[in-house]
């Protein structure tokens, strides 16, 4: 599904005169969608910021208030309650608990006004806000623990030990001292401060020997429970959006800001009314309708993640009986998810109906780079990889192997396969994939000729030392389920990136060319 996210941004980076275009394989071919924009936010310190979207169904704003009521329904609130399981529909939907507000507020703005105790908020404000989790990993940790002990003191600790989460994940197996030394310092200070959640790896050689170890941060947060409805998740990556897909507030900071959550547990951000021409920046993308309910947790994950290459701050997804589905068993921290008013005010609405879209891919050199799968027929590639936050989750797999199990055939390039965290590797190993005959991924994948699943981590998304598994360490032609196509993103400088969903990797691998997977699915 990364090519989803990657034609988002190709619209909203520019005017948003453009159509959006989807890849639908994932989704029912007839349903709609939408995305709506509400105002901007930032922080004052470097680059803080939110986004918001509504829902609708082809011609609605806002959910209908039975749907409404059904996903607030039999979930635990962070004040006790259990809310009514059959409380008849009412519209319009009531303010979630953020006090008498002046006016309706989008569902980012209803997480901020509660997490900064505000009954509202209003473009212009300065407010600082309580953060739920703060996460970060082996590449930005260094630096974020660095400012903490520099502004903070030697012998400071940090606000909270169970909300501060590190995850090592990006350059982990590899022998390149300094990376190695990122983890060292991770582990020496989460010990110094006897952090409660800190996945660690210390046997290089075997992931399975390290029990703590989850892979990439945005789905190990998802797996382990610190994404959760109505909270303020914040992270030194990016693609911390990722979360929003769990109906929460998450972005990416700098090593600045993180410095100081770290010391505070507090953020300070500024709203911002007006509008640009840079499509989604510094926004928030509220993401609903029909097609939006049906995706399950790990493509509304997909979606979110790419946010931010919309130059979005947030995306969210509204949580329903899908999300609590999820989450059930993963945390026993209390949540209380909250929604968008009928009445709220966006920026922007936009509705698309996904059974015209076409899979399509980013060109090299930017996410932006659209362009119609079919269309790129005559590219001939070198390689494909399946892996990241973006595209190396278990449904990401299942993608790729239906193709392999459709075609019938083998890869005729090599075709690096890298799961996101270790529970995606043994699901590849252990679940069959519906329609094969009882065959797991990791069977299909063999039997197609691609190479061996590889230890879960960031992997080449992010190129990494020359030793790093799937580097592009020359210049080559790779078709990736990655997130981002700049020049040296995963490696050489001039290898050239096309951006892609797994079916699109998957039968782009069996031909040689980039290729529209209805060509084998159909």
């Amino acid at each position: 599904m990364a090519s989803i996210s990657a034609a988002v941004k190709a619209s909203s980076a520019a005017s948003f005169a453009h159509k959006v275009r989807i890849l639908s394989a994932h989704s029912p071919p007839t349903l709609p969608w939408g995305i709506r924009f509400p105002h901007r936010f930032s922080t004052l310190t470097p680059s803080l910021a939110a986004v918001v979207v509504s829902q609708n169904d082809l011609a609605a704003v806002a959910a209908p208030a039975q749907q409404q009521q059904k996903q607030r329904s039999g979930r635990r609130a962070r004040s006790g309650r259990v809310r009514a399981v059959a409380t008849p529909a009412r519209a319009p939907r009531s303010p979630a608990s953020t006090g008498s507000v002046k006016g309706a507020m989008t569902m980012t703005e209803k997480i901020l006004a509660r997490a900064s105790e505000r009954a509202s908020l209003e473009p212009g404000e300065n407010v600082w806000v309580d953060v739920d989790v703060l996460m970060t990993h082996d590449v930005c940790g260094p630096g974020t623990i660095g400012i903490f002990k520099k502004e903070f003191g030697e012998d400071a600790k940090v606000w909270d030990r169970e909300k501060v989460v590190i995850i090592p994940d990006h350059y982990i197996f590899t022998s390149d001292e300094r990376a190695n030394r990122n983890v060292d310092i991770l582990r020496d200070f989460c010990m110094e401060q006897n952090i409660k959640y800190f996945y660690d790896i210390k046997d290089l050689s075997n992931f399975k020997a390290n029990p703590d170890y989850k892979g990439v941060c945005h789905v190990a947060l998802a797996q382990e429970g610190h994404c959760r409805p109505g909270e303020v998740l914040l992270g030194t990556d990016s693609h911390t959006c990722n979360a929003g897909a769990f109906g929460q507030f998450a972005t990416g900071i700098g090593n600045t800001d993180a410095g100081f959550v770290m010391g505070t547990g507090k953020a300070l951000l500024k709203i911002i009314g007006e509008i640009s021409v840079s499509g989604a920046t510094y926004k928030s993308m509220e993401f609903v309708g029909s097609t939006v309910d049906s995706l399950n947790m790990e493509e509304r994950m997909t979606l979110c993640n790419m946010v931010i290459e919309a130059g979005g701050k947030n995306g969210v997804v509204p949580a329903d009986q899908t999300t609590f589905n999820y989450l059930e068993g993963k945390t026993s921290v209390e949540f209380e998810p909250v929604y968008s008013d009928a009445q709220a005010r966006f920026v922007s609405d936009y509705r698309f109906d996904v059974s015209k879209l076409e899979p399509v891919v980013a060109k090299p050199h930017s996410p932006d780079n659209r362009a119609l799968a079919r269309e790129c027929k005559d590219v001939k590639i070198d390689r494909v990889y399946i892996g990241s936050c973006t595209g190396g989750k278990t449904e990401d797999f299942f993608a790729a192997a239906k193709v392999f199990l459709a075609s019938g055939k083998k890869v005729k390039v090599p075709t690096f396969l890298v799961p996101a965290t270790q529970k995606v590797w043994m699901d590849i190993y252990s679940i069959p994939v519906p329609g094969s005959g009882g065959k797991t991924c990791s069977q299909i994948f063999e039997e197609a000729g691609c190479d061996t699943p590889a230890s879960p981590s960031c992997g080449a998304c992010l190129g990494g030392p020359r030793d790093t598994y799937a580097r592009m360490n020359e210049p080559m032609v790779c078709v990736s389920t990655t997130n981002r196509n700049f020049p040296g993103r995963m490696g050489h400088k001039e290898g050239q990136i096309y951006l892609a969903s797994p079916y699109t990797a998957a039968a782009s691998a069996l031909t040689g060319y980039v290729t529209d997977p209805r060509d084998f699915l159909m």
